[in-house]
């Protein structure tokens, strides 16, 4: 069955290796017929969550008006989310957890994304993958609070240069979780 898979990513390094592994999963997931839609954070204008408690009240999942307010819908029509990015600093980076944050306002909007599937690509530096805990834990929590089934994660360790993946099988990894989905 054709899915419509939404992609967000959080690297603003387009020939990075995350990047490397998003375009695998991209290609491997529309050969299988799915519908993508990508949105990469880096180059787009999303603020931090404020909190406000006005989410969709606005006609807009955020009453501030950034980027985020094209996602949400995206978000809402989705069957399945897959996060893709590298570690900055054992953490998620900054570009994509304004995104992570602003999911509240489906919470406070009464908005039911319940049921999705969610994925996770990252890959990071060191040689030790717990280094990708910092990532992984909480969009696996993210998924548990939202009611999502976390059908897989791609977490490379080891690779820091770009181009570095090619020397991995990461991206035949990230080409194999389309067939999860």
């Amino acid at each position: 069955m054709s899915k419509n898979i939404v992609v967000i990513t959080g690297s603003p390094r387009k020939a990075g290796n995350s990047f490397a592994m998003t375009e695998a999963f991209i290609k491997a997931a529309e050969a299988k017929g799915h519908t993508v839609t990508r949105f990469d954070t880096s180059w787009m204008n999303i603020g931090f969550c404020h909190d406000c408690e006005t989410c969709f009240q606005t006609g807009k999942a955020c009453s501030f008006d950034d980027d985020f307010n094209k996602i949400a819908p995206a978000i809402l029509e989705a069957d399945a989310l897959v996060f893709s990015m590298p570690v900055y600093w054992y953490s998620i980076p900054a570009q994509i957890k304004g995104v992570i944050d602003k999911l509240f306002s489906f919470v406070i909007g009464g908005k039911d994304i319940a049921g999705k599937e969610c994925a996770l690509i990252t890959c990071c530096e060191e040689a030790d993958p717990t280094v990708m805990d910092g990532v992984r834990i909480p969009l696996e929590r993210t998924a548990a609070l939202n009611k999502w089934t976390m059908v897989g994660e791609v977490l490379v360790p080891g690779v820091l240069e770009a181009g570095a993946i090619a020397k991995t099988d990461g991206c035949a990894q990230a080409a194999a979780l389309a067939d999860k989905f």
